[in-house]
């Protein structure tokens, strides 16, 4: 009688352990999907850095998604100049959150348009 009581626990704490690890999938399913797409992610990006900054992002150069959200590296034209090729570009660094909302942003690198790209001080 006792091996039968153990083999009924034993089933219906395995029951438990499976409904607990389905329950965890779903959650985590769920999060995955509510996560906007890589695609939708560099157009936020792009917009939210356009609207804070009122710099025109041309080009998405670094994309990396992390634990907590979302790292970009993104070109802008910061100063026109004639010719064309002088015209100051930047580098700026973004951070998204998960939903692919802006958690901040910092330039990291400067230079002429025209310029090959060199090695940045600090291995940037």
């Amino acid at each position: 009688m006792s091996n039968t009581n153990n083999t009924s626990q034993s089933q219906n704490s395995q029951k438990a352990h499976n409904s607990q690890e389905s329950h965890s999938d779903d959650k985590r399913s769920k999060a995955e999907e509510s996560r906007p797409a890589p695609i939708e992610v560099l157009r936020q990006a792009r917009a939210q850095l356009a609207e804070l900054t009122g710099l025109v992002p041309e080009s998405v150069t670094s994309f990396e998604q992390t634990e907590d959200g979302w790292v970009l590296e993104v070109e802008v034209l910061e100063l026109a100049r004639v010719p064309d090729t002088m015209s100051l570009m930047a580098s700026y660094q973004i951070d998204l959150d998960q939903e692919a909302r802006l958690t901040g942003y910092r330039r990291v690198h400067r230079y002429e348009r025209g310029r090959s790209d060199a090695r940045r001080p600090g291995g940037r």
